[in-house]
Formats: structure tokens, C-alpha cells, sequence
């Protein structure tokens, strides 16, 4: 059944998907924020066939922590979902997304009049440059710039090491960051054609305000970060993740040794 109403969704959502993105290219002659209220309609569509082709529902905590002005939302990245969910969760958020992306025709023009972010992340310091150079004018709008800490996808009970991207921001922008925990790997996979029903839940973390060093803020994010995603994940029956540092779960010591 769950491979049947994945076929479904997955059917549904590139047809409707590719429909509107050639019928709504009159979009890009509107005024940008008229542009995003279209997006928005889009973006719930999407979730209606979420919920009734899969099953699939969120529910958000936390809103209490968003800033009423400008700020950093480093958010878990494990799946497509919450990428087209971000627009539903906060107001005209600036993705910082790959430069690539902004490639792609028709998707891209969309990307490009919504003031995106763009980054090359093959530049090194011109990267870093660029980055901060774009994000000062989003921040003077007033407009939440998200960012994924990580810099790609990841699936719960993974770990990747956390990039500089987000700290040299929080340097530089002189705005809080707020954490975004979420479990929506569990029910959306990256690289799978399989969607699983359930209620991915989104938690808005008390935000972490600027002036402190940034190493320090950058641990703070990290614990706090993964800590509630690990606790989203292991509630709903996921794997925890196991750091590097950490030692093996002695269940899987006790295994190990039996196997050899």
C-alpha cells in the first residue's frame, strides 16, 4: 500500500509541478511580493496531495521563538520536504541555496524574482564574499535568510560536520540565529521514491542573539540543533545519531562481539 501511494503522490507532484511552473510563468511580470503569495497557494497545494495521497502532516512548535525582525534560521536539512515547506513556516524567508539551482529553467526564474541566495560553493573565500554580500540586503528588508548548517541533506541517525557558512553570518549579519529541529527524514527519505505517512514535526528553537564569539555560538547551535532533532527523530521510533566521538551503544558492542 505505501508503495502504491507513494506511486500516486509521486505521479501527482511532477505532473502538477510541471504544470504550474510553465502555467504560472505570468508570475514573474507581477510585483515580487505578489509573486510569493502565488508560491504560497502552490506550496499548499503540494501539502493537500502530502495528506491524501500519503498521509503525510506536520505540526509546528516553537513559533514564539521566531524574532519580529530580521534573523538566521539554521535549519535541520534531512529531506526535500522542508524545503517546500519553508515559505508555510515563516514569512518570504531568502533560502541560501546552491548556485547550480539558480540554473535550472523556468524553476530558476522563480528562485532569481524571489530573491533567493545563491552560492558557489566551489569558490572558497570569493564563496564566503559573495555569501555576505548578498545576505546584508535580504537583513535590511527585514526578510529571515535560512540557511542548512550542514550544507545538504542529511538522514536521521547521520552525522555531518557543521559548515562555516552559518558562523561567518552570524558575524557578520548581527542577527540571531534561530535552530529548526525537525524528523522529516523519517517520513520523506532523501533519494527515495518511498513516502511513509505520519506527522513530521517542526520545532522552532529560542533563538541564539548576536554578540557572542562565534565559536561559541556555533557550539551552542550544534548541541542544541541536533539534541532536539535526535529527541524529534528517537520520539517517533528513528535512529539517534552517533558522533564520531562517541562510543559505540554497548547493545552494538555486545552484538560485535558475538558476531565474531
Amino acid at each position: 500500500m505505501i508503495w502504491i501511494r507513494s506511486l500516486a503522490f509521486n505521479i501527482a507532484f511532477h505532473a502538477w509541478t510541471a504544470l504550474m511552473c510553465v502555467a504560472l510563468l505570468w508570475m514573474l511580470l507581477l510585483p515580487r511580493p505578489q509573486m510569493v503569495a502565488v508560491v504560497v497557494w502552490y506550496l499548499r497545494t503540494v501539502g493537500w496531495l502530502e495528506r491524501t495521497l500519503v498521509g503525510i502532516r506536520y505540526e509546528v512548535r516553537g513559533r514564539e521563538n521566531l524574532p519580529d525582525g530580521p534573523y538566521l534560521l539554521a535549519a535541520k536539512h534531512q529531506s526535500a520536504w522542508e524545503t517546500m515547506k519553508l515559505h508555510l513556516l515563516v514569512k518570504d524567508p531568502a533560502i541560501i541555496l546552491k548556485r547550480e539551482l539558480m540554473w535550472i529553467p523556468i524553476w530558476g526564474w522563480y528562485a532569481a524574482k524571489a530573491k533567493m541566495i545563491p552560492v558557489d560553493r566551489g569558490a572558497g573565500g570569493a564563496a564566503i564574499k559573495s555569501l555576505i554580500r548578498n545576505s546584508r540586503p535580504v537583513r535590511d528588508e527585514g526578510r529571515p535568510i535560512v540557511i542548512f548548517p550542514q550544507g545538504t541533506r542529511v538522514a536521521p541517525g547521520a552525522y555531518r560536520p557543521y559548515r562555516i557558512g552559518v558562523g561567518v553570518l552570524y558575524d557578520s549579519l548581527d542577527i540571531p540565529i534561530v535552530p529548526m529541529a525537525l524528523n522529516a527524514g523519517l517520513y520523506w527519505p532523501r533519494h527515495s521514491f518511498l513516502k511513509r505517512p505520519g506527522t513530521v514535526v517542526v520545532e522552532f528553537l529560542p533563538p541564539i542573539m548576536p554578540g557572542r564569539p562565534r565559536a561559541e555560538a556555533m557550539r551552542d547551535l550544534e548541541e542544541r540543533l541536533e539534541a532536539a532533532s535526535d529527541r524529534l527523530v528517537t520520539t517517533a521510533g528513528g535512529p539517534p545519531t552517533l558522533r564520531p566521538s562517541q562510543p559505540e551503544p554497548e547493545r552494538d558492542k555486545r552484538t560485535a562481539t558475538a558476531v565474531s
